[in-house]
């Protein structure tokens, strides 16, 4: 027997459409982290972009457990001497509500060129509107 190895010719891409109201973070992120990475797929291969799109709509409407949203920050550094900002979620969701679900997902996805051609497969809207309407995503239920 031989080991099966997808490869770009091989992988037919579908979309799924995850609504964010009241989901915990974590979830969701795992769930379109598996997703994109296309481990659900019997043809799985590390080293290739085998994964299906997301789309994630409601995001500003996604919940965390815990004190997560007073304690967890968001950190930026200008390079400079005090150029250290700190945003925490709760302020980031009414400023960026999608960074909050892009940084939670691509820290789950591989780091280089693969994550970054997995990434773009990736749509987030803060709201229940998406323009992707062509492509006829399935929805999918988080827990």
């Amino acid at each position: 027997m031989k080991t099966f190895m997808a490869n770009y010719k091989k992988i037919k891409k579908k979309w799924y459409l995850i609504d964010a109201k009241g989901k915990v973070l974590g979830r969701v992120a795992t769930q379109a982290a598996r997703i994109l990475r296309g481990k659900h797929k019997a043809i799985f291969t590390p080293h290739v972009d085998c994964g299906d799109g997301v789309i994630i709509i409601n995001a500003k409407d996604i919940m965390v457990t815990g004190k997560k949203m007073l304690e967890k920050m968001y950190k930026s550094y200008s390079g400079y001497p005090g150029g250290l900002k700190q945003i925490a979620l709760r302020d980031m969701l009414k400023k960026k509500p999608e960074f909050v679900l892009k940084h939670a997902i691509k820290g789950m996805l591989p780091k280089g060129s693969l994550g970054a051609d997995i990434f773009r497969n990736l749509k987030v809207y803060a709201d229940g509107e998406h323009p992707h309407k062509a492509q006829s995503p399935k929805v999918l239920e988080v827990e």
